[in-house]
């Protein structure tokens, strides 16, 4: 017989296989010993209240326990030579339409502006030692797009996303920890991911798929409006069946050569703002109200919403137990991520911190364009505040809220270095103001936040500013 039960426990409770045990055997009125396994598939923390509960989803088997066989999740299907599909990019989006792709039988051809993930990793070494940032190969460009070497989380908000489970166990096969079946906001790890996407690369090539890197879109080859194919570094054509573009938000040039080409593009909003910085322990003294379960815990997150002149501020993409990295794609330009290993170890917790812009706030009549430049001229204007490669401006929340450069700064895990910068001189004053008001109600809801607080920026590429829309029949 197969149960499944929900349980809420306290954090020392869920650390103890005999009182979960004995937990399940309650709910179930059985005796402990019919219990032959149990799996656990679901896992939360609830941290609202200083009385911290966990709430455990397990599947119990009684009395006897046999292992259900599962095939894969991705298992390719014997290619049909004649159908072949160009997919533009290695992030998550263009590395899962190749295997999809080849679970229908289609031969994905895939091509990919940046470098391997082990040349990658030489490349941003590269750029830390020589203080600048590589445009072809960085933290945004190459295998496995910006999420290889920035972080990694696994969340939306969506429940229109299609089978989140399914693309989970995909990632579990290839290498990821089973936990991410079972964690509520489940997250893989820097540290893991390379050798994931690796794998991923390795099963497109295996099942019959093509790989080419270093080859980056320059046109698409259009006959009667239908799109044909691909031109690669100016010189190369590729042709096909179908394109799929999953070239990622920080790959600009991109829309210039959409709109050549005639598609239509639109300004969407977007969000900009800073990168926060400040102790995990503090982070953790306050989610978890105090030192009595920390413990048995993981590096606490959090997660903030403030309403501002009537705009949304938010965090965006925490990293407990991370560290702050340049994701800038173009000299003269500054922009910030985070990033987390596995284990969440690091002493330091960061997040973006941002404020929703929507086209008005940059022109009457906004075109496609001027979003984007918007971006562009922010990421500059950090650039140019330190005017030192990948060193970026930052301040302490405090001397921000104050109107007041930082006379100092602690120490951070941003390891090419800031540099003090009166960041509300030179933000845009709409955001600024809409920080400050974000960061005052915050002090209010957690002490202590603020105080030990810098902000490093800029973080802007939290979405695109760009809207490619869809047909009918896309959508």
């Amino acid at each position: 017989m197969i149960q499944k039960v929900t349980i809420i426990v306290s954090p020392p409770e869920a650390n103890s296989e005999q009182k979960i045990r004995a937990y399940l055997s309650t709910y179930l009125k059985v005796n402990p010993k019919r219990i032959a396994y149990y799996q656990l598939v679901k896992r939360s923390i609830d941290a609202r209240h200083a009385n911290i509960k966990i709430q455990l989803t397990y599947v119990v088997f009684l009395d006897k326990y046999e292992p259900e066989k599962h095939e894969p999740a991705f298992l390719p299907k014997t290619i049909n030579k004649k159908k072949q599909v160009i997919v533009v990019g290695t992030g998550p989006a263009g590395l899962f339409a190749a295997l999809r792709l080849l679970m229908l039988g289609i031969k994905p051809i895939v091509i990919e502006q940046g470098k391997k993930v082990r040349e990658r990793k030489i490349d941003i070494a590269q750029m830390y030692r020589k203080n600048e940032v590589n445009e072809q190969s960085n933290y945004c460009f190459g295998e496995g797009g910006a999420g290889t070497f920035s972080d990694g989380k696994l969340y939306t908000r969506s429940s229109k996303r299609g089978n989140i489970e399914w693309f989970l166990k995909v990632l579990v096969q290839a290498g990821a920890n089973e936990n991410i079946l079972v964690e509520a906001h489940p997250h893989i790890g820097s540290d893991k991911l390379p050798t994931i996407i690796q794998t991923i690369r390795s099963w497109i090539l295996d099942a019959g798929g093509e790989i080419y890197f270093s080859s980056k879109l320059t046109n698409l080859l259009l006959e009667d409006n239908v799109c044909k194919g691909v031109e690669i570094n100016n010189k190369e054509k590729l042709f096909a069946d179908a394109v799929i573009l999953a070239t990622g938000h920080s790959s600009a040039f991109i829309y210039e050569m959409l709109n050549n080409c005639g598609v239509i593009l639109q300004p969407k909003g977007f969000a900009l703002g800073v990168r926060i910085e400040q102790p995990q322990k503090t982070v953790n003294l306050i989610q978890y109200h105090g030192e009595k379960y920390i413990k048995y815990l993981p590096a606490a997150e959090y997660k903030l919403v403030e309403q501002v002149n009537d705009r949304g501020v938010y965090s965006f993409c925490m990293c407990p137990g991370g560290m702050v990295v340049p994701a800038s794609t173009q000299k003269g330009y500054t922009v910030v991520n985070g990033m987390s290993a596995s284990h969440r170890a690091s002493t330091y917790a960061n997040s973006g911190f941002v404020v929703e812009i929507r086209p008005e706030d940059i022109s009457k009549h906004p075109t496609a364009f001027d979003l984007l430049k918007f971006q562009q001229q922010i990421e500059n204007s950090a650039y140019n505040a330190v005017g030192d490669g990948l060193k970026a401006p930052a301040q302490r929340v405090v001397d921000f809220l104050n109107g007041k450069t930082s006379s100092s700064l602690p120490k951070s895990s941003y390891i090419p270095g800031i540099v003090s910068s009166s960041m509300h001189e030179w933000l845009p004053l709409f955001v600024s103001e809409r920080l400050k008001g974000a960061f005052s109600k915050m002090q209010t809801k957690m002490k202590n936040f603020i105080d030990e607080s810098i902000m490093i920026g800029v973080e802007s590429r939290t979405s695109s500013p760009v809207r490619i829309p869809r047909n009918d029949e896309t959508m």
